[in-house]
């Protein structure tokens, strides 16, 4: 995979890998919430629950594939994922930045890179409402 990965960034392709961690806490969280709203379990399974068992396990294997499949052409971007919203602000915000720099274009990197933190503090403080969960 690394070389094929190599491949591509020699002939001109931006490979971007992101990893949306989940917490155990939130894990749990949304399996619960499988379990009590009708229109959402059918995403449930009881083998979720022997699954769930495994963390320590699975968590050790994904930093092993991290750690083995990152590298300087497609490095792994690894995003704290229990807020829908942040992560999905944090993954627009690597790519635009990382198309940016391929761009060879100072100027629009440099406002991206000084308006990408204020981004997501503002979103991680609930301040923009078109991130906030619908009710």
């Amino acid at each position: 995979m690394r070389a094929f990965e190599r491949y591509l960034a020699r002939n001109g392709v931006l490979v971007l890998k992101f990893f949306l961690h989940i917490s155990k806490e939130e894990q749990r969280r949304r399996l619960l919430d499988r379990l009590e709203q009708p229109a959402k379990r059918w995403k449930f399974s009881m083998k979720d629950i022997d699954e769930r068992k495994l963390w320590p396990r699975y968590m050790a294997a994904y930093e092993d594939m991290i750690r083995a499949t990152s590298h300087g052409a497609a490095p792994w971007h690894v995003v704290p994922a229990d807020r829908k919203p942040f992560a999905r602000l944090v993954v627009a915000g690597a790519m635009g930045a990382r198309k940016l720099l391929s761009m060879r274009s100072l100027r629009p990197a440099v406002a991206m890179a000084a308006l990408l933190p204020a981004l997501i503090i503002g979103v991680a403080a609930g301040r923009f409402p078109p991130f906030t969960k619908p009710k």
